[in-house]
């Protein structure tokens, strides 16, 4: 069945013509006023010193609907979390770095472990979770987005597209995951 067929709750977003990325972003800066929306990016040490990133934090410099961005920082010692508050640094938005490998952290994980609470090995999964947990209780913002931190093709669209749907208020989304077709000969997971 093609990728047109949609069933349930679940809605696909096609991109089918040229978008206006101006009027987009000034209707996201309007939403923001109503429903805050935090920028959630789960990173290796590896990914911050990477082109990509490079791209990313240069696009995010200039987006004005964000109200506050949450790197969430893994496989990284001590001196690399140092490092990563420079690189991150250069962002004019209230910034937040999850140092998951700190010891007030792993301190946690193994706290929630005692109590049954297992939040799970190390990975992205885990790291999106505390993020999640840290939004919710600082309780500055109604929308959470997140997207990887190595998309070599970023650009203000991809961001705004994300949170679009979720931060409209006239609509009533509550789950967006953004996705780019991996065409190879070869299904790498999915």
């Amino acid at each position: 069945m093609g990728d047109f067929y949609q069933l349930g709750v679940i809605s696909t977003f096609h991109r089918l013509g040229k978008i206006d990325i101006d009027k987009l972003e000034s209707q996201l800066k309007k939403f923001s006023r109503v429903r805050p929306i935090a920028l959630v990016l789960p990173a290796l040490f590896t990914d911050l010193e990477g082109e990509a990133m490079k791209t990313i934090l240069n696009i995010l410099k200039d987006v004005k609907y964000l109200n506050e961005i949450i790197v969430t920082l893994g496989r990284a010692d001590e001196s690399q979390f140092k490092r990563a508050r420079e690189i991150i640094s250069v962002l004019p938005h209230d910034v937040k770095i999850i140092w998951n490998d700190g010891q007030r952290l792993q301190k946690l994980y193994a706290l929630l472990k005692e109590n049954d609470l297992d939040a799970g090995g190390d990975g992205k999964g885990r790291s999106a979770w505390i993020s999640y947990g840290y939004i919710l209780a600082e309780g500055k913002s109604d929308v959470i987005v997140l997207h990887d931190c190595d998309i070599v093709t970023y650009d203000r669209q991809l961001l705004a597209r994300l949170c679009y749907p979720v931060a409209n208020p006239n609509l009533d989304y509550e789950f967006c995951k953004g996705f780019y077709a991996r065409v190879t000969d070869r299904m790498h997971g999915r």
